[in-house]
């Protein structure tokens, strides 16, 4: 499979925060979260981005996600999908947004 097959593959999506809430068992400081991906359901993801997000803030925001991986537990959460920011030279992980509000499950390409 080539890499461009490979990055098709991927099902990177836009959803809405819908619900946010403290991980209060994870290691790490990090948010419960569920999120709509429109035709494609809601999934829960468990995010360390409480350095840069509150939970009030996060609510209704759009993000970009991975969402067919496999689920995975995370401090007592099923992680179903994967919200995806940039980290590096920063203080904390910066959330990946559309800058116009576009539906629910629009696929990333």
């Amino acid at each position: 499979m080539s890499a461009f097959e490979s990055f098709q593959a991927l099902e990177i999506r836009v959803g809405t925060i819908q619900k946010a809430e403290i991980n209060i068992k994870a290691k790490k400081p990090a948010y419960i979260l569920e999120i709509s991906f429109g035709e494609f359901g809601t999934k829960k993801s468990s995010a360390q981005i409480t350095e840069n997000y509150s939970c009030e803030e996060l609510i209704g925001k759009q993000i970009i996600a991975l969402i067919n991986i496999s689920a995975k537990k995370v401090a007592n959460v099923i992680s179903e999908c994967l919200v995806l920011g940039v980290v590096g030279d920063i203080s904390g992980v910066v959330l990946l947004r559309p800058d116009i509000k576009v539906m629910d499950g629009y696929k990333i390409s």
